[in-house]
């Protein structure tokens, strides 16, 4: 029955981020439901979730408090335009962001997923620029190997070569600052003797082009498709001075790790910042459904007020943003963080998972090793087998248990922020045997 349902999907089924014939060849997992921390094949066999099925299904699987509000609401309303009119669902979830969130981002724009939301955020800084008279401030500030998503628009200020290099035609390249790489400093540096030096570069691009810059756009503390590079909020803090004594504006793109992901709600407030626009998305449902907003701060949103003579109306849509479903699906996503105090009890998990790598990192033969909150990440470069001892350590670990999917030659894990300290230490337990039986050649 599974084979034919694998064969079934090879003949009318796309697969984001998979080489076909490499899938074609595979027996991979048929999941037919999910509950907490496990994904469940056809046929019953287990496998814990240890990227919360791409980041997002930060509450777990199946979370009974956010099943019930998607019950309950899609009874009652399932779609309402938002263009002059409005719904319960998404006032009271614009309402719970700005209550929540830093400083006075107190202004939601919803779109469906992170991408789309990079692509709000971008165009608002373009047109912020032309609202106030300044014509032509459309160049983009953004990091080496960040990631914003895969649309065009984002693809500029997030290229990766190895998934966009057929599009570079295409698109407009932001202006890059060095990656603040703290594993493989760019500047020599040490933890013990590091200034931030790395900062340099994004100051000298901020000196130089900040006449004809909207905005700089970083993913905060952690680049996580660049293989989860971990950098000091020291850096947001000078960004943020920086960004201000230029009169630019900084989007914080916290896509992937708002929500309690790197041990604080969100990641602005380990360096007590508030950027001007910030996106979220991924587990602002708690994974159940694709939502995703951009919320601005009152500086930003009072310049789109048209005058008799101006119209500022800024020109986006998204046919489902703010979906009513979504929305109450969000909304009880966000009781479920505050209620059951996930953010907190992620505390001895975090500890755990950093201890548990670094048994991993011995596992493979020392290979360097970085965490944050309840992401952690373990890098193998050439001497100790690169990406192809990733694939072959994660494909182990599908075999004992636990799926994983690598980046390059990084395997970590990123499991749901309520998965139990029991389930935590089997992940680690699966992930270091796998690696300790698949040898680098």
């Amino acid at each position: 029955m599974t084979d034919d349902m694998r064969q079934r999907d090879l003949r009318c089924l796309w697969h984001p981020c998979t080489d076909i014939e490499a899938l074609a060849g595979a027996a991979f997992p048929i999941i037919e439901r999910a509950d907490g921390a496990y994904l469940y094949e056809r046929g019953g066999r287990a496998l814990l979730d240890g990227i919360a099925s791409w980041w997002c299904v930060s509450l777990g699987h199946n979370h009974p408090r956010i099943v019930e509000a998607i019950r309950r609401q899609a009874g009652q309303l399932q779609h309402c335009i938002l263009a002059g009119m409005s719904h319960p669902r998404a006032i009271e979830l614009a309402e719970r962001l700005a209550e929540i969130s830093p400083g006075d981002l107190g202004h939601a724009f919803f779109a469906n997923d992170g991408a789309s939301a990079v692509e709000v955020a971008l165009k608002i800084a373009i047109q912020y620029w032309a609202n106030r008279g300044q014509h032509g401030r459309s160049r983009l500030i953004s990091l080496a190997d960040g990631y914003h998503g895969d649309t065009l628009g984002c693809v500029g200020v997030g290229y990766v070569e190895s998934f966009h290099r057929h599009f570079s035609d295409v698109v407009r390249p932001s202006l890059r600052a060095t990656s603040p790489h703290c594993l493989r400093c760019p500047m020599g540096k040490t933890p013990q003797c590091c200034d931030i030096e790395c900062f340099a570069s994004m100051q000298a691009l901020i000196d130089a082009h900040h006449a004809e810059a909207a905005a700089v756009i970083v993913e905060p503390l952690c680049q996580g498709a660049a293989g989860l590079r971990i950098y000091p909020a020291e850096y947001l803090r000078r960004l943020r001075r920086s960004c201000d004594a230029h009169g630019l504006l900084l989007i914080a793109d916290e896509i992937a790790v708002g929500f309690g992901r790197t041990g604080t709600m969100f990641a602005c407030e380990q360096a007590s910042i508030t950027p001007d626009l910030m996106t979220l998305g991924k587990a602002l449902t708690g994974g159940h459904l694709p939502m995703s907003v951009v919320l601005a701060t009152d500086a930003v949103y009072d310049t789109f007020r048209s005058s008799p003579d101006c119209d500022r109306t800024f020109y986006h849509s998204h046919t489902f943003g703010g979906n009513p479903i979504a929305a109450a699906a969000a909304l009880a996503a966000l009781d479920v963080y505050e209620r059951e105090s996930v953010v907190e009890s992620c505390r001895p998990k975090i500890a755990q998972l950093a201890a548990g790598i670094r048994d991993v990192a011995t596992a493979v033969g020392g290979a360097p090793c970085r965490g944050l909150g309840m992401m952690a990440v373990v890098e193998l470069d050439d001497t100790l087998g690169g990406a192809p001892r990733a694939r072959r350590i994660a494909a182990r670990a599908m075999e004992l248990g636990l799926f994983i999917r690598p980046l390059g030659r990084c395997i970590y894990l990123w499991p749901p922020l309520t998965t139990t300290e029991a389930q935590l230490a089997e992940m680690l337990a699966i992930l270091q045997s796998a690696a300790e039986q698949t040898p680098a050649n």
